[in-house]
């Protein structure tokens, strides 16, 4: 597998389509391939060239950046890609001084059993739970983690 960072808006919007019971609002779609002309963008990409996996990430301070975005398409969860995405992100944040990464999910509060995973991934890859708000998206609980850099 290989991790291009480069920007890919077709890659977002075929791997969001790809996953409607996380991302079946078209017009949080369009936002997210829209961010994918302003924030830097890693595609994971198969040795046959599919692109199976997409992030994007916002740096909001110098020490700070966020995950915007992470999508792997369905059929390649559980198969390492967004693990090597986030690994590479990792990578690339700490060389530029970047001390902590910062994501927002669904929170508990709802029973999706897709945002568990979610949440069981991000956690299983050291990010630590902060605060659940139920304000930041009315009506959705929003689940604030941090994974500091070293």
């Amino acid at each position: 597998m290989e991790l291009l960072a480069s920007g890919d808006r077709e890659a977002v919007r075929a791997i969001l389509d790809d996953l409607p019971q996380w991302f079946g609002r078209p017009e949080a779609t369009a936002a997210y391939v829209a961010a994918a002309d302003t924030f830097p963008q890693y595609v994971a990409v198969t040795a046959a060239g599919e692109r199976v996996g997409v992030a994007l990430v916002q740096q909001h301070f110098p020490v700070a950046a966020e995950i915007h975005l992470i999508a792997v398409a369905e059929r390649w969860h559980r198969r390492g890609v967004g693990r090597a995405l986030l690994t590479r992100i990792e990578s690339d944040l700490r060389r530029t001084g970047t001390r902590i990464l910062t994501v927002k999910t669904l929170g508990a509060a709802d029973p999706d059993e897709g945002y568990r995973r979610t949440r069981l991934f991000y956690e299983g890859t050291g990010f630590l739970p902060l605060e659940e708000f139920t304000d930041l998206w009315p009506g959705t609980p929003c689940l604030y983690l941090a994974k500091p850099l070293g």
